[in-house]
Order: structure tokens, then C-alpha cells, then sequence
């Protein structure tokens, strides 16, 4: 695929991208190489190790010997420590990696707002303050990284109402925000229960692809599935154990794309699914300090990273093998896309476009 198109307006705003069929399915790595954290505590503005960011030089050396090429959106806590920093260049510096940036609000300057759940959430903020602690981060990760970020992803997926104009603004191209189908409104974020899994154009400009990380309901329980998942996922109810009882059935399970808490077999199952629904385009994501035992509730010990590791050898080599499929970059995509829709129209862009 071709270089980023800079300053190229990206066609029909108003639908979902839509990639043609008997095209090879496209797969997209997405790593969030942020700060350690407990993530069962309050945030902490003084949460801000990066001893787990050294473990990404393994996975980008399984991505290399794969051809996987990787996106690593980075935070300020990452961009600004020497040694999490100097791990980044080297990245940066590997053949096919992408560097961007990941906006965590509690440790992102200038603090002038309040810690508190509401506010981990970047899209929360006030656009000024939204705006401010995004260009610290990029000037961070230029200062510090040596790269331009032109990739994003929101904290906690708190992707606002102002947020597509700051990005515009700042010049991000691409944006990985959208969770579907994950609803984060109990903790005051944003709602991605029926937000399909195909990017789309974003911003005034419709300058912004924005790309969800994968996701899906999946079973044979397709009306209503959000409405049903959330009764069955009820804390009174727990007892019951209903999600386990409806995934053994068949009948319904909510699964993401990510070696963190679903099985081989789980992203297996989803990426079968999606493309039976004429879907093509997908990303896979995970945490940094996942790989590194004890920070974060998916990889304990030794034994869970060895699994974890194996889990995302395993779906890398099925994608790229039975699948058939091609890993590509963010920018690479967004290129492709924009000069497929200069000479193929409304081949790439219905205008009724099926949700994944």
C-alpha cells in the first residue's frame, strides 16, 4: 500500500467504510504502550511507571518475523521517562511500526482538572483542556520519540462531541477510539453498543478515518442483543451466571479482539463471523503492561504471559495463514482507501452500509 495521503479530503462523509469484496481481509495491531496502573484502584496522577514498556522490543520482534505491522500509541508518562522513551525510538526505528499518541487525561499536564472517573475520560473534558493536554502529548512524544503523531486513541475510548475538530486541528489522521460493542456510560463514558465495526470519515473536514478496535455480539441472538447481554450482565443476577450459560448455547457472547481475557478460539470464532458479514477490515489490540506479570488483571504470572503470547502468535499466524489475510498500517490504509474511492466511488463508500 501506498504512503498517507496529507491534506487529501477523504469522500462521502456521511458513510461507513466498506471494504470491496474478494479483496484480502486487512488486520491492524494496535498496542497501548502506557503507564503502569491498578486498574481495580481510583486514578492516580502519581501512577506512572513504565517498567513494562521494555517487554514491547519482544512483541515487535514476533511482529517483525511475522510481517506484522504494528501501531503503538504511546502516552505522556511513556514519551517522557528516559528509559520507556528510548524503547519507543527503537521501535520507531523498526521496519513497519507506527507511533501515536494515547491521551490519559490523570497524567497528562497541565492538571488542571479534578481526578475522578468522569474525567479519565478525555472526550469529558472541557474542549480547551481536551485540546491543551493533546498537543502536550504530541509535543511530547515529538520531543522525546522523534516522530509526529498522526495516529490517536482516547483514553478509556472517551473519544467527545470536540474531539474530531481538535483532532482535525492537530493533524491526526487516523483515530482508534470506537469500542464496539462496549457501552461505558455507567462509568460516564461514551456508548459503542451500536456502533458497527467498519471505520468511517470523521471530522468537518471528513479528514479523520476513524478505525474500531474489533468487536462484535455474536450467537444466534442478533434483535436486541445489547438490551439482553446488559440484563444477564445485571450485578443481582450474578448468581445465575447467565453469560456462561448463553455462550455455551450459542446464543450469545460478546467478544473483542484481543488475546486479553478471550481465547484463541474466541477470536477465532468472532473473525469467522465478521466476515461471513462481508467485513474486512480488522484490529487487534492490547495493553503494554500486560506483558509484564502483575500489571494487569490478564497476565498474573509467568505462565498467563506465556499463554498470552502464545494466544497472539496463534491469531497473527491464522489471519495472515487461513484467513488469507494482510497485515497494513493505519496510514497505509487510510492512503489505500481514499485513492480506491477516488477511482471506485461508491464501491467503497455505500450509502446504506451494513454494521458488523
Amino acid at each position: 500500500m501506498s504512503h498517507p495521503l496529507h491534506g487529501t479530503q477523504a469522500p462521502d462523509p456521511g458513510s461507513e467504510v466498506r471494504w470491496p469484496q474478494g479483496r484480502r481481509p486487512v488486520l491492524l495491531v494496535l498496542i497501548d504502550a502506557e503507564e503502569e496502573f491498578d486498574w481495580s484502584r481510583a486514578f492516580d496522577r502519581s501512577s506512572t511507571g513504565t517498567t513494562a514498556i521494555r517487554q514491547l522490543l519482544e512483541a515487535q520482534g514476533l511482529f517483525e518475523s511475522l510481517g506484522v505491522r504494528a501501531t503503538y500509541v504511546v502516552t505522556h508518562p511513556v514519551a517522557t521517562s528516559a528509559d520507556s522513551a528510548a524503547v519507543m525510538r527503537e521501535i520507531a526505528s523498526s521496519r513497519g511500526a507506527t507511533l501515536g499518541a494515547h491521551l490519559h487525561p490523570w497524567v497528562t499536564p497541565p492538571f488542571d482538572e479534578q481526578v475522578t472517573n468522569n474525567n479519565s475520560f478525555p472526550g469529558n473534558l472541557e474542549a480547551a483542556l481536551e485540546r491543551e493536554k493533546l498537543r502536550i502529548l504530541c509535543e511530547a512524544i515529538r520531543t522525546h520519540v522523534g516522530i509526529e503523531p498522526h495516529v490517536y486513541q482516547a483514553g478509556r475510548y472517551g473519544f467527545g462531541p470536540r474531539t474530531s475538530a481538535t483532532l482535525e486541528e492537530l493533524g491526526i489522521l487516523v483515530d482508534f477510539s470506537p469500542a464496539p460493542p462496549f457501552d461505558y456510560r455507567a462509568d460516564g463514558g461514551p456508548n459503542f453498543s451500536h456502533h458497527g465495526v467498519d471505520p468511517r470519515w470523521l471530522g468537518e473536514r471528513r479528514s479523520i478515518l476513524s478505525i474500531p478496535i474489533t468487536g462484535s455480539y455474536v450467537g444466534f441472538i442478533q434483535n436486541r442483543a445489547h438490551q439482553i447481554y446488559q440484563f444477564a450482565t445485571r450485578p443481582e443476577l450474578r448468581w445465575a451466571k447467565l453469560p456462561a450459560i448463553f455462550s455455551r448455547l450459542g446464543a450469545l457472547d460478546r467478544l473483542r479482539l484481543s488475546p486479553e481475557g478471550f481465547d484463541l478460539s474466541d477470536m477465532r470464532r468472532l473473525t469467522h463471523v465478521l466476515l461471513s458479514r462481508g467485513v474486512g477490515i480488522f484490529t487487534l489490540s492490547f495493553h503494554a503492561p500486560s506483558l509484564l506479570p502483575g500489571c494487569t488483571p490478564y497476565v498474573r504470572d509467568l505462565e498467563e504471559r506465556a499463554k498470552f503470547l502464545a494466544r497472539l502468535r496463534g491469531y497473527l499466524e491464522f489471519f495472515l495463514g487461513e484467513v488469507g489475510g494482510e497485515s497494513v498500517s493505519p496510514l497505509e490504509l487510510r492512503a489505500s482507501l481514499l485513492a480506491e474511492a477516488k477511482t471506485a466511488g461508491a464501491r467503497v463508500l455505500p450509502q446504506q452500509a451494513r454494521r458488523g
